[in-house]
Order: C-alpha cells, then sequence, then structure tokens
C-alpha cells in the first residue's frame, strides 16, 4: 500500500504563468497573525465524470488549510458568483464584499483508464491578478495526494513556506492492556487518514524515525524475547528490518543524520549510556561521548554539523549541543526543571523539547544557541515533540489521566492545538514526522 502511495503518478506538471511577486502576502514569522480569509469554489467536473472525487478533494484542501491556523475559509454559501462562472471570468468585486483575499478554482478532467487530471488557479482578489496555477495528473484511487499537493502549493503562496499536508506520520499504536498489551507501528497522512500498519504487534516496538528520504525507518524492538531491546531499521516497502549494531547491549533512541547515510543511538555499557553514530554503508560505529552519565535522545543539526542531546552529566538532567564527532560539549538549557527529547528544526533556528518543572510537563521550543526559550503546550504527561518538515508545527503525545495517550498538533505561536485523530491509544513517546513525500 505504501509502495503505490510513495510512487504516485504525479504525471505533467503544468505550471500557468503568474506574477514573480504578488500582494497578497503574510508573515508567519510572528506570535500570532489574522487568518488569511480564502474563498475555495466547487473543482468542476468536466464531463461530470468525478463530481464525488472533486467534491471529496475541495474537503480536503479546505480541511488542510483551514487546520493550519493560518487560513480563514469562506462559508460557500455566502458565495455571490457561482463556481463554473469563477472558472471562466472572475468578478473580483464579488469576492471583495466576501473579504476574500485569495480565490481558488479549478476543473478535473477525465483521461480514462482510471486517470484524471486536476487544473487549479489561485487569485489575488485584491490585485485581481493570478498567483499560482498548477496542473496534476494521477489515478483515482491517490486522489487524496492531489488534494494535498494543491493545499501545500496554496500555502507555499501565500505564506512563502513550503507546505505540510503531503506528509505521513508513523506511530506506536497501543492496544489491549497487561499481558495482551500490543504494540504495532502505524502509519498515516498527517491528518489520520490512509491508516495502516508496519508490524504485527508480536513484538513490542518503539521510537520510529524517518530518514531524509522516507524510504526506511529506524526504531527500537525488543526482541522475540522481549528483553533486549536493539535498534532496528526498515524498509518500509519491503517491510523487512535488520538490526544495527554489533554490540549485545541494549541499544535505544535512535535518529537518522541529515543525509540519511548514518544513524546516532545511545548504547548501554556497565550502567552508563553513551551517544554512538553508525555508518549505514561501512557499518562502522563511533563512540561520541563518555563517562559515567546517561547521555541519549540525539537530534542532528540539519547540516549535519552539530548534535544536540540530554544529559544528566552535571547532576540534573539538561540539554547539551556538541559538534557531529563529539567534540567541544556545551551545556544548552539553563531553565528550572528537566530538559528532555530535543530535536532540531528542520530550518535549523529552533531546538523543541520536554520539560518536566514542579511536577507539570511541558513541550517547549528555543533558539539553537539555548535562548528565547518558550513553553507552547502543557498537561499530565505531553511528551517529544517532533517537527513538521517546514519547521512551523509540532506533533507531540498527550496521556491523559485515564491512561490513553493520542496524538496532537500544535504551532509556533502555541494558540492552534489540535488533536490529530487515530484509531487507537497512542503509545507515549513514539511518534515521527516525515519529510514532504516525493
Amino acid at each position: 500500500m505504501y509502495q503505490r502511495l510513495l510512487h504516485i503518478c504525479l504525471i505533467g506538471l503544468l505550471c500557468f504563468s503568474y506574477p514573480t511577486k504578488a500582494e497578497l502576502e503574510v508573515e508567519i514569522t510572528r506570535g500570532t497573525m489574522a487568518p488569511v480569509p480564502i474563498a475555495i469554489t466547487k473543482l468542476i467536473s468536466v464531463g461530470g465524470t468525478h463530481n464525488n472525487i472533486a467534491k471529496d478533494i475541495i474537503q480536503v484542501v479546505t480541511t488542510d488549510l483551514k487546520g493550519s491556523g493560518l487560513f480563514q475559509t469562506i462559508d460557500p454559501r455566502a458565495f455571490i458568483q457561482s463556481s463554473e462562472d469563477a472558472n471562466r471570468n472572475p468578478r473580483f468585486a464579488d469576492w471583495r464584499v466576501l473579504q476574500a483575499q485569495a480565490l481558488l478554482v479549478g476543473k478535473i478532467h477525465d483521461r480514462g483508464g482510471g486517470r484524471f487530471t486536476v487544473e487549479f488557479v489561485l487569485y489575488d482578489v485584491l490585485t485581481e491578478k493570478q498567483i499560482e496555477g498548477l496542473s496534476f495528473t494521477t489515478t483515482t484511487k491517490d486522489w487524496r495526494r492531489i488534494a494535498h499537493k494543491m493545499a501545500d502549493a496554496v500555502y507555499k503562496r501565500i505564506t512563502g513556506e513550503e507546505g505540510y499536508f503531503d506528509t505521513r506520520i508513523v506511530y506506536v499504536a497501543e492496544t489491549g492492556q497487561g499481558k495482551n498489551r500490543k504494540t504495532r507501528l502505524a502509519m498515516m497522512d498527517q491528518d489520520g487518514n490512509n491508516h495502516f500498519y508496519l508490524t504485527d504487534g508480536q513484538r513490542n516496538v518503539l521510537s520510529p524515525r524517518f530518514s531524509p528520504k522516507v524510504q526506511h525507518i529506524t526504531f527500537m524492538d525488543y526482541g522475540i524475547d522481549n528483553k533486549t531491546p536493539r535498534v532496528y531499521i526498515m524498509d518500509i516497502n519491503t517491510r523487512r528490518f535488520r538490526k544495527l549494531g554489533i554490540t549485545k547491549t541494549m541499544t535505544y533512541a535512535p535518529r537518522f543524520s541529515p543525509s540519511g547515510n548514518s544513524v546516532i543511538m545511545s548504547i548501554v555499557e556497565n550502567g552508563n549510556s553513551s551517544l554512538y553514530e553508525m555508518n549505514l554503508q561501512t557499518h562502522i560505529i563511533q563512540r561520541l561521548t563518555f563517562g559515567r552519565v546517561i547521555d541519549t535522545s540525539a537530534s542532528y543539526s540539519p547540516d549535519g554539523l552539530r548534535i544536540v542531546f540530554n544529559s544528566d552529566r552535571r547532576g540534573n538532567q539538561q540539554l547539551y549541543v556538541m559538534n557531529s564527532d563529539g567534540t567541544n560539549i556545551q551545556r544548552l538549557s539553563y531553565g528550572g526543571g528537566r530538559y528532555a527529547t530535543p530535536v532540531w528544526s528542520p530550518r535549523g533556528d529552533l531546538i523543541a523539547f520536554t520539560k518536566l518543572y514542579q511536577g507539570n510537563f511541558y513541550i517547549g521550543i528555543m533558539r539553537s544557541d539555548g535562548t528565547g526559550e518558550r513553553l507552547l503546550a502543557q498537561g499530565h504527561m505531553v511528551e517529544e515533540p517532533t517537527w513538521a518538515p517546514n519547521g512551523r508545527l509540532l506533533i507531540f503525545t498527550r496521556q491523559q489521566r485515564t491512561g490513553k495517550s493520542g496524538l496532537y498538533m500544535v504551532d509556533l505561536t502555541g494558540h492552534n492545538e489540535r488533536k490529530v485523530p487515530t484509531p487507537h491509544n497512542v503509545s507515549a513517546l513514539h511518534a515521527a514526522w516525515s519529510p514532504l513525500l516525493p
């Protein structure tokens, strides 16, 4: 299933002409901003052969943009001009009456053999100019990816930032209790759809992480005997996985390097936990940290030159940074409480983390030099943030006092938090967000 989606046939990418600079542009680096009012018309089905898919695509595009917190979608019942007329010749005055700043129109064409083409155009209502136009051809089975790509294109054109809608989330799904408890690696679209499993629940799995190329994930597995945690790597297409490392001791907390050619992990020896990097091509393992300490949860900077991790090397669990070869270790966090699970933003400007302070859990961010700490979410057992590929949102796990856990999404303002739907309980500390799909 994933292989089919991964190799979706996006044929004939067609760009319409549009100005290189438009007046409709928003700045999303501010703490708060007013959502951009956008009118999204019906997708006109030429010949009427794909009316249902057309309706579904527009629903997903609307949900994506509205859910980002950056767009306010205008109720179609208020439209003055029909979708058909707007496709042919938009009357911008009618859309300005509705306070729309952007207008999205489009068509869907049947290509036969289970294939179709979607064309869409984005207008700046104030300047009455076209600012984006694209065309995608694919199969009817993959209409949802087209919708996400449309939303990504609108997001990027108006905000200037890459979108995040055509992505996946991998997490650990948990079912049953006690001896009947099972954990499975599960994958889904970032909005919770297209859900499927990568493992069968026969082994206890934790901490999945995507490779930069999306094709592989690394994770921790307790093995058939359920006694010795080890780091593994899986090919998502074939579902085959292999153990990393030659050590017989516990290995955990894996993460890929930005190139995807190495994995950093923690290895336990004599009660201590140190960071090691394994080259996936040569299988050479290099030790990066030393001492009678617990070093874990390492994450590379996007350029691969530095590593952030948490450690108790000075007694209290704090965040540290070092060069990628293990040199020049420096403390990063100095706030009250304990810090854990740091992860570097794909943009390189921020580091997200979990914080435990005075009995409360928080999801926070700080600049890569340790300054500017801000707390975005708090609650009982909110833990382990992971970044969207554009570095503007985070997902994290939240455990209710009833014991059930779920996935939540929040933007950098901390004001747009929402739950990500999953069919099962989410095992705390174990989720990751993919890069944009190819």
